[in-house]
């Protein structure tokens, strides 16, 4: 019967459909609740009266024998307490927890209720071996039923936890130190039993575990620069002390149970120079996992050597200490700032606060997604939003980035909020306006980022009347960044699917924790290099030259952020009335654009009129071998999609790209709008 009810509770929520009309295959493969305990708090005035709140993993509500002559158990839902007042005496409490499709784990604690001061108090405090300034207070004692902690930091409020007699209170200092501690022992009885020391809470200065474990990817998408996953730039030198201006810091190798890694000692700025320079111009970005206890801050600069001109740029990244921060820095981040990035010979790394602390720094390598793959967006959530349904007390809605950065910089994202006691399948979904391209695609990436490691992000996929689905789970690898997932349909059921669910942390009531995702698209190992995009306008703007008498070139937030093109931003061209007729303007790349790999230029477009010529024209960088293709408009007053074929071009380094706009007609002060400019073939 339980079982039933809580699947009609699961129709009601889900927008009150019969079984029939929504598919309810994953309640029969939700596992039975984990972890099930409970808390006591007694009351210190010889009543007896206690409260026990059951808790555990999974679970949608629970029974309570109290162990007492009490014939009928207590029910209560996630989250209710019950109070019971017991004689003196000692009582095996027996929790019984339901999972939602009635699976039931129970567990049985024993209660003392004493009327005695408690006595034989040991209070058993010890510094965490893993996380830095956490102290672990476990007790025992005769008569007593529960203990409170109290750290000694002052303008905190005390006791900070409190916790049943045997079971661990787990407390994070901010600071390192001295504390006056007490620990006070407490049963049904008004007297109590106290225990106090001093106690020194110590810092964890190095980790204790290894940087995550890079992905496998093909020789051909990565350069590494330091670690064990690939095969690393030969006689690259991770300290040559360049020593200029009182250097200051120093270096080792930190070995780490066989695991090595760098280690920067008091890091103002050091570096790595590579056994030869290096073209990353081909990569998307720069990864590098760094740990640190005392620093802030680290930035890291591409340094290019082309000839006797060395030049630098340098991109700024928080960290999180004590653990494990994973970094990937845009190649675009370096280039938008105009660095060339043919020749990188180092690394430069500068810590904040300045020589004032210590790296640990893994997995350095440029990488780029693999280039047998192909890849057809389904939502951005930058044009208008979908509409989302929520359930299970999850809710869903599309903000500005929280977090831009690493390997997701785009302006908007889907925030899910799983709320506190909410249902452990608690999600949403939105639909799209055609079904999903299976004929052609395989499996669906998605870019997630969440407050937790190792939580289950399950993706659903359904046809319009829920009668036919398919989900994959998933787990995040890494916490507080954002990674991607890929989800591999190829054994999804034949089906148009237009509605897209998901759920975070599926398996455990919510908590009130945040979660986002982003950029879903469908993927394939089809073969052929992934486009790649060489100028989105979303960076540092290039520096534009205009000529002709035209009034300029800008970048603004887009106008029309609808049909081929809702990014963030976009570039404007105002051909000014009476301009010349081949009037226009350019920019200049951080690097030769790649023809080797690929043979034609798309840039998305914008128009007021139709049929108007579009020249796109390429030059080198001093203008000697040039080549240029002319497209034409076919709408007007929305984004379209234009691709210049380039392979009839001649063999150089193109590293000028020049825009012209009705090309052939004197200005008009007609405005007009491009964007994406993408390497594709």
């Amino acid at each position: 019967m339980k079982k039933i009810l809580n699947i009609l509770l699961i129709i009601l929520i889900l927008g009150s459909c019969t079984e029939d009309e929504r598919d309810l295959s994953f309640v029969d493969s939700i596992v039975a609740p984990t972890n099930v305990a409970a808390t006591y708090d007694i009351t210190q005035d010889n009543t007896g009266s206690v409260t026990i709140t059951p808790t555990a993993d999974g679970a949608s509500n629970f029974k309570v024998y109290y162990g007492d002559s009490t014939a009928e158990p207590s029910e209560l839902a996630v989250g209710e307490s019950v109070v019971h007042v017991y004689a003196e005496g000692t009582y095996d409490l027996k929790i019984e927890a339901f999972s939602l499709n009635g699976k039931m784990t129970e567990s049985t604690q024993q209660l003392v209720v004493s009327f005695k001061a408690p006595e034989n108090l040991v209070a058993t405090v010890e510094n965490d071996q893993a996380v830095s300034r956490q102290v672990n207070v476990t007790t025992t004692a005769d008569f007593a039923t529960m203990f409170e902690f109290y750290s000694g930091e002052s303008g905190v409020s005390q006791p900070v936890a409190s916790a049943n007699i045997g079971e661990t209170i787990s407390y994070q200092y901010t600071m390192a130190g001295d504390y006056d501690i007490r620990v006070v022992a407490k049963g049904a009885a008004i007297a109590t039993t106290e225990y106090t020391a001093t106690f020194t809470v110590t810092e964890i200065l190095q980790p204790v575990s290894s940087a995550p474990i890079p992905p496998t990817r093909n020789d051909s998408d990565v350069i590494s620069i330091y670690g064990s996953a690939y095969t690393n730039v030969a006689d690259t030198d991770t300290f040559p002390d360049w020593g200029q201006g009182g250097q200051g810091s120093s270096w080792t190798e930190f070995d780490l149970n066989g695991d090595k890694m760098l280690q920067y000692i008091n890091l103002s700025y050091q570096g790595i120079q590579f056994g030869s320079p290096q073209d990353v111009s081909g990569m998307e970005y720069i990864h590098l996992d760094v740990w640190t206890a005392d620093v802030d801050q680290l930035e890291t600069s591409l340094i290019n050597v082309a000839g006797t001109v060395t030049t630098e740029a340098p991109v700024t990244n928080d960290l999180t200490k004590d653990q494990w921060t994973s970094i990937d820095i845009p190649i675009s981040d370096y280039t938008d700032q105009g660095l060339t990035v043919t020749e990188i010979l180092q690394l430069k790394f500068v810590g904040t606060p300045w020589a004032a602390g210590t790296v640990f720094i893994d997995n350095i390598y440029f990488w780029k997604s693999p280039s047998n793959s192909s890849s057809l967006g389904v939502q951005d959530f930058e044009g208008t939003a979908p509409v989302f349904t929520s359930f299970g007390g999850a809710g869903v809605e599309v903000i500005a980035n929280p977090d831009m950065s690493g390997v997701n910089t785009t302006e908007n994202v889907a925030k899910l909020t799983k709320g506190n006691g909410s249902e452990v399948w608690a999600g949403g979904f939105f639909e799209i306006d055609s079904p999903l391209d299976f004929a052609n695609y395989s499996k669906i990436r998605v870019k997630t980022w969440s407050p937790k490691q190792g939580v289950v992000v399950k993706l659903k996929l359904e046809n319009a009347d829920a009668s036919i689905t398919h989900e994959v789970d998933l787990n995040t690898t890494v916490a507080n960044q954002w990674e991607e997932l890929v989800y591999d349909f190829s054994g999804a059921p034949t089906a148009d699917y237009v509605r897209i669910v998901i759920f975070f942390d599926f398996g455990n009531n919510g908590d009130g924790s945040e979660y986002y995702y982003d950029e879903i698209e469908l993927v394939n190992d089809i073969g052929g290099p992934q486009p790649l995009v060489f100028q989105d306008f979303e960076g540092t703007p290039p520096v534009f030259t205009v000529f002709g008498n035209i009034a300029g070139i800008d970048v603004i937030a887009n106008p029309d952020a609808t049909g081929a093109n809702t990014t963030g931003n976009v570039a404007r061209l105002t051909k000014t009335n009476g301009s010349e007729v081949w009037a226009g303007g350019f920019f200049e790349t951080g690097s030769p654009l790649d023809f080797n790999t690929y043979s034609k230029i798309s840039v998305r477009t914008w128009s007021p009129k139709q049929g108007v010529v579009v020249k796109v024209k390429l030059e080198n960088a001093d203008a000697s071998i040039t080549h240029e293709v002319d497209l034409n408009t076919t709408t007007t007053n929305q984004w379209e999609e234009l691709v210049y074929d380039f392979s009839g071009a001649p063999t150089t380094d193109y590293v000028r790209v020049v825009i012209f706009f009705d090309f052939g007609n004197n200005g008009d002060d007609s405005v007009y709008y491009f964007d994406e400019y993408t390497l594709t073939n």
